[in-house]
């Protein structure tokens, strides 16, 4: 009998690890990689043709493509190049403080309809009265109207800024590094913690990026203003994994990393991009809104609902709900020369997308 009882206990265990392994893998369940990434065995498991994707890397291999992964479904899909090395972030660092912004938002310590006043926000000059109007939320919009000297801007930037006070605050989207460095100033300020520290602790740890601390990034100051720029180095797979955070709503295993509801009002369609040439903006997201002169990027017919973090010389972090997927992009731009275009991270992506099976 006691015999009997022992293997009892040890088949109850084994059923019940069965009925958890096999629960954990019913269709439609949310899967997230553990201490590394799991990769799908084979495309076609996931409901892709590996040739079409192997098409799509000897396309990328032309370019100046150092690394690509996609994910689908929680696991890594394929992938390719230099996936664990990191890369310079260029301007994909702002939605990484976009997502920042989501707890002390919705905590309370950071209230979107303080103006540059009410916080002590100046530069050096000094902004004017009406431009002190400007509140955070149109800085996380793009849409201070302060066209102040700015840190870490490319000459195309420089050369579309509206003259200084052409546009009252809120009323006009231009993207505007003034709005984005000076709201890294306001989240230090109001929060008391670091970009970097707080990007590692709140973000990167719990989600479990493999490389990303707190000491690749770095401040850049300089004359044209006292509002500082915030890069930093991160790989394509670090990367995946936060495009995976924002995919699932900012949950992660079920923990709530950031706001549901943050994750939906930053990634909304908020003001059109066309000065861009681009369909629309959200909180330092670009965002896909049809109806819009101009393609989220060329070549390709993505669902409203999909949404996207970039970067100078074709850094990409592409969020796609409607095929369950995260497309990361990288180039070394560490090297001169060094570059893709929208166009054909366009084609590199709509190639990507047609893998799908029928």
């Amino acid at each position: 009998m006691k015999l009997w009882g022992a293997n009892r206990r040890f088949y109850y265990t084994a059923f019940l690890g069965w009925l958890l392994f096999t629960v954990l893998l019913l269709p439609g369940q949310q899967r997230f990689p553990g201490n590394t990434w799991d990769r799908a065995a084979s495309p076609k498991d996931l409901g892709y043709s590996l040739e079409k994707l192997q098409a799509a890397e000897r396309f990328a291999r032309k370019l100046k493509t150092a690394a690509v992964v996609v994910v689908v479904d929680g696991v890594i899909l394929f992938e390719w190049g230099e996936v664990d090395k990191k890369f310079m972030t260029h301007s994909t660092r702002k939605s990484f403080l976009s997502a920042l912004y989501g707890n002390y938002v919705r905590g309370g310590r950071i209230d979107l309809d303080k103006n540059m006043e009410e916080l002590g926000i100046d530069d050096v000059p000094p902004l004017t009265e009406v431009e002190k109007r400007a509140t955070i939320r149109d800085c996380i919009q793009a849409r201070s109207g302060v066209y102040h000297t700015a840190l870490y801007e490319s000459a195309g930037m420089k050369a579309l800024k509206p003259p200084r006070h052409s546009h009252e605050p809120g009323s006009f989207w231009y993207y505007n590094n003034w709005d984005f460095n000076v709201l890294g100033t306001i989240f230090e300020k109001l929060t008391g913690n670091k970009i970097f520290e707080a990007l590692e602790t709140e973000i990167a740890r719990p989600i479990g990026m493999e490389h990303f601390t707190a000491d690749d990034g770095w401040y850049v100051s300089g004359e044209d203003s006292i509002h500082r720029a915030y890069p930093f180095r991160i790989t394509a797979r670090d990367m995946a994994r936060f495009g995976l955070l924002m995919l699932r709503g900012g949950g992660w295993n079920g923990k709530q990393i950031i706001p549901a509801d943050w994750v939906k009002e930053s990634t909304a369609y908020h003001s059109d991009a066309a000065l861009y040439g681009c369909d629309g903006y959200g909180y330092m997201w670009w965002v896909v809104k049809h109806g819009n002169p101009h393609p989220h990027i060329p070549g390709v017919n993505l669902s409203e609902g999909a949404y996207s973090a970039r970067g100078a010389g074709g850094h990409y972090i592409f969020v796609i709900p409607s095929h369950d997927m995260v497309v990361v992009h990288r180039v070394n731009t560490y090297k001169r020369g060094q570059s893709v275009t929208s166009e054909d991270v366009g084609r590199l992506l709509n190639r990507i997308l047609e893998s799908k099976l029928p």
